[in-house]
């Protein structure tokens, strides 16, 4: 499975391919101290980097996986990104804030963040769970998992 880092211009991309299952990092999540164009090029080189910087394209071609996305509109990056075997299945695999890989949370953990976020806790019995370690954030298969594969049928990339 394809490994992606994201330029700073591709932060709902970023998401979105996490939620399809994706290793996927975003730059603007990650503490750069030098020049960013740099790092893009030279770090992470085992991943595919998605930019809409032609010239940062240029520069890194010969040098790493680069791919350039051209629409700045969500279902047409998605529709470009096609060609290079990207499936567009949901997955309760990664977290889409940090990408941190998704696992069944403890009672207890559910509880926790349930009341910190004012959640019901009704929610345990109504939704399977998953649970992200590195930010302590719950997911479910709720009204949200619905619009967004309603976005993919509309726009003809569902799997």
């Amino acid at each position: 499975m394809s490994k992606f880092l994201c330029d700073r211009m591709l932060g709902k991309l970023a998401t979105w391919l996490r939620l399809f299952g994706y290793d996927t990092l975003y730059a603007g999540d990650i503490n750069i101290d030098y020049d960013e164009d740099y790092f893009l090029i030279n770090e992470f080189r085992e991943r595919i980097l998605l930019t809409r910087d032609k010239e940062l394209y240029k520069r890194a071609k010969d040098l790493r996986p680069v791919f350039l996305i051209k629409s700045d509109r969500l279902e047409e990056q998605l529709k470009e990104l096609k060609s290079l075997g990207i499936k567009f299945e949901l997955k309760m695999d990664r977290c889409s804030v940090c990408n941190g890989i998704l696992r069944k949370p403890t009672r207890e953990e559910a509880l926790e963040v349930m009341r910190r976020e004012g959640i019901r806790e009704d929610l345990m019995k109504r939704f399977e769970l998953w649970y992200c370690e590195r930010c302590k954030k719950l997911y479910w298969m709720g009204g949200h998992w619905r619009n967004m594969k309603k976005f993919l049928e509309e726009h003809g990339l569902d799997c």
